[in-house]
């Protein structure tokens, strides 16, 4: 229970020293897992992650810890297997770097990996058995090395123990080695026979001190040999060489020296290399028959500083010795350092202060000693420097203060050489850019603008294009064009047009009418990018072009539906008569409601003339007998504008001196002929429904007498009371009969209303005449009531109406 506690304990500490903090986790964590709480360890604020733009930088190609910044936890990033990433080394950990900007912060966080038992020892070649040949004569207590097994776990979990499959013969021996490492041998306690049995199999068993405990296993053939009691010894238990890396191979190392007291082929000795982890094996090679030692691979010290060979003697007879080889290896600078820009900061400001970091650099040389020890500087006389912060990191800062406008950019050349013979350099190019401050405003060209724009224009249309310029740099100078909100009349100003805050063309958002705005004004704004930004402002006006949309409309004569309207002539009328007036309006305005009469159709163009400017309809020569009754006259009304517009009207004029011979003349014509088609189509229709409608009535009727005589005679033969019914308004209280009051009326209006009348009754004027072709029989008649009472005559196709030439109250 104390071991876990322990190794709880271990997950979550914590150490800061100096804006460095640690970490400990287990191998093999799943993806996304925590490791710690950065924020709450260095005392950071969530938003200062945020607004710091908090990340982690690793040198190494796997990013095994991701930054969580709006929780501010550290979590796995990828699958971590500490044999992978350290192989024997302990403790094993990795380390990375956490940045921070604005301003800049920079903190080291290392992370150790523990190991978790996640590998079972293995034996090499554990697919052929381990081959031991004991010779007869062997005495008790003789020593037979066996291979060991490999285990890639460290710690508990790494191998603790080896068994040995039970048997008479021999027992397991096991030592542990100064470097901690575990030798096993089989040791013979009791003598064979091989006349009794000529092999023995055993088994060699490795376990681990891991929770569940794993183990591997190797079988172990022995052969028995006849006489041969003397093992190789080597003159050296360690051997100890050095190495320079990138040594050529094929060049030679050390020799080692073994000997056998037998003779013969018992004596005869071949060296070889054991099964050797790692990459040793394909960097080193021995003669089997000198027993030295040469380089057969690439040695990078880099890579590997150290390698331990384990050398094995053996006879003829199958007896072995065995011996270590311990090689250091010499570093060579052979590396040159490596920049990297952790961060930067360009553009810097023109007014930023002498000591502002510019850029974080992160510089390493993987030699050792002075060969990895760096200096940095910068090239040239620049107003920059370079500072040491962390381990392996330099910070760029300005030593003076910057001007934009004596210099707008800098090419800043940071070199990092090491101490190595021959020293290695290598070089890193900064492209500064220093910003402008925001200390100019937008100014446009003009102080107001005048713009025009023609009526009826399309939607989308480019009214003007308002011009700004900014005397600043970059985004300072960046000018948008606002609309500002102004109302014309009760609507917005947006209503109208719209502004492109880019390029500063004005749209027109909807069509205009002159007749309804002839103009507005607007306010632009003109403002930088700059913070906080600044801005000037200009007037826009708009003046709304007046076009010739409108056609004239005809006020006098009106024209009706089917009535004629005729103006009276009498034949005894004068040169330049007055006949009537075309009256006409134009709502446009200028040139384009100016409008001029013409005579376009006339049945006797030389009698009647139109004035070119008032309208007026006169006579140009003295009205004879001979001049025909009727007279129609086409009118044409034209504006000035470009193209033109017109209207016409009809003026039907009766030249006669007497209501008679204007009703004979007007009564007959072609709309008479198609009048009475007409009215003979609707009488035979309506025949034949009221032809229908009798026959229904008929048969509705005889259903009800028969009905109310069936009725009858049930009530008589059920005795019950009659109560006699009499249908509504069947009499009324004075006594005048069923018949309802009739009541007829006649109505005068005058002439300021056009629906004025008079039923059945007054007479007409002499100047205006309207003629229904139905009304022949009847028209004198009305003709002498209505002169009688000093009234005009017209009519409709539905009534005879009489107007009051002179308005007065209503009779």
């Amino acid at each position: 229970m104390a071991s876990i506690g322990l190794l709880v304990f271990l997950l979550h500490a914590v150490n800061m020293v100096g804006g460095q903090i640690r970490y400990s986790i287990q191998e093999e964590m799943k993806k996304g897992s925590v490791i710690g709480n950065v924020a709450q360890d260095l005392g950071l604020d969530l938003k200062r992650l945020r607004s710091g733009r908090a990340r982690i930088v690793t040198g190494e190609n796997v990013q095994y810890a991701n930054l969580e910044a709006d929780k501010g936890i550290l979590v796995v990033n990828e699958r971590i297997d500490r044999e992978q990433l350290c192989g024997d080394l302990t403790p094993c950990s990795f380390s990375f770097e956490l940045i921070l900007e604005n301003p800049m912060e920079l903190h080291r966080i290392t992370v150790e990996v523990l190991d978790i038992n996640d590998h079972s020892p293995v034996f090499p070649n554990k697919d052929r058995p381990i081959s031991v040949e004991v010779s007869e004569s062997a005495v008790t207590g003789l020593q037979f090395p066996l291979q060991t097994a490999e285990d890639l776990d460290a710690g508990e979990n790494a191998i603790q123990d080896y068994l040995l499959s039970q048997n008479d013969h021999f027992i397991l021996k096991k030592k542990t080695n100064p470097d901690g490492s575990k030798q096993v041998e089989m040791v013979l306690q009791k003598p064979l026979d091989r006349e009794q049995r000529l092999h023995l199999s055993l088994k060699l068993i490795a376990v681990d001190g891991g929770t569940p405990q794993r183990s591997g296993s190797v079988n172990i053939d022995v052969t028995v040999l006849d006489s041969n009691d003397n093992i190789p010894v080597f003159n050296q238990s360690v051997y100890k060489a050095a190495v320079v890396e990138n040594t050529e191979k094929g060049i030679s190392v050390i020799t080692v020296n073994a000997t056998d007291a037998d003779s013969g082929l018992n004596g005869l000795i071949t060296y070889n290399l054991s099964k050797m982890k790692g990459r040793t094996a394909d960097v080193f090679a021995i003669d089997e028959k000198t027993g030295g030692i040469y380089v057969s691979g690439q040695i990078d010290y880099e890579k590997d500083r150290k390698y331990e060979l384990r050398i094995e003697a053996k006879d003829q007879g199958g007896l072995t010795g065995t011996s270590k080889v311990i090689l250091d290896v010499i570093d060579v600078n052979d590396n040159v350092p490596i920049i990297n820009v952790m961060s930067f900061s360009s553009p810097l400001p023109e007014d930023a202060p002498p000591g502002t970091t510019v850029a974080i650099l992160n510089v390493k040389d993987v030699d050792s000693d002075r060969n990895g020890q760096i200096k940095c500087s910068v090239d040239g006389k620049l107003p920059f420097k370079i500072e040491s912060s962390l381990t392996n990191y330099y910070n760029l800062v300005s030593d003076q203060q910057l001007d934009r406008e004596s210099v707008s950019e800098y090419n800043i050349t940071i070199t990092a050489t090491d101490y190595g013979y021959p020293p290695l350099s290598t070089s890193k190019l900064l492209h500064l850019k220093i910003s402008d401050v925001n200390d100019n405003a937008p100014l446009f060209h003009e102080n107001s603008y005048l713009s025009y724009v023609v009526e009826n224009n399309p939607l989308g249309l480019s009214i003007f294009a308002v011009t700004a310029q900014d005397s600043d740099w970059n985004q300072n100078a960046r000018i948008s064009y606002i609309l500002e909100e102004t109302l014309v009349g009760v609507n917005p100003v947006s209503a109208f047009v719209s502004l492109n805050s880019e390029t500063g063309v004005l749209t027109a958002v909807r069509s205009f009418d002159y007749e309804q705005i002839k103009e507005f004004k607007l306010v632009v704004k003109a403002q930088d990018g700059g913070s906080p930004p600044l801005s000037s402002n200009v007037t826009v006006r708009i003046l709304i072009q007046d076009q010739n949309d409108n056609p004239p409309q005809v006020l006098y004569p009106v024209q009706t539906g089917g009535s004629v309207v005729a103006e009276m002539v009498p034949r005894s009328a004068d040169v330049g008569y007055l006949v009537t007036k075309v009256v006409a309006v134009d709502v446009d305005s200028g040139q384009n409601a100016w409008l001029s009469y013409k005579l376009q159709k006339a049945t006797d163009r030389a009698l009647f003339e139109v004035g070119l400017q008032n309208g007026e309809i006169r006579t140009i020569r003295q009205v004879t007998d001979k001049d025909a009754v009727k007279q129609r006259l086409t009118v044409i009304v034209e504006d000035n504008g470009q193209p033109s517009r017109s209207a016409t009207v009809i003026v039907n004029v009766a030249v006669a001196d007497s209501f008679p011979e204007v009703l004979s003349e007007f009564t007959d014509s072609p709309h008479d002929k198609e009048y009475n088609d007409t009215l003979t189509f609707y009488l035979v229709l309506a025949l034949a429904v009221v032809s229908f409608l009798f026959v229904t009535c008929l048969v509705v009727i005889i259903s009800v007498k028969i009905y109310r005589w069936r009725q009858s005679r049930i009530l008589y033969h059920s005795k019950l009371p009659v109560i006699p019914y009499y249908p509504p308004r069947y009499s009324d209280t004075l006594g005048t009969g069923t018949l309802q009051h009739v009541y007829n009326y006649e109505v005068c209006r005058t002439t300021d209303s056009r629906k004025s009348d008079c039923k059945f009754g007054t007479a007409g004027s002499q100047n205006v005449l309207i003629m229904d072709p139905s009304s022949t029989g009847t028209m004198q008649r009305i003709q002498t009531h209505c002169q009688s009472a000093g009234w005009r005559l017209s009519s409709t196709q539905q009534q005879r109406d009489c107007e009051n030439p002179d308005p007065g109250p209503e009779r």
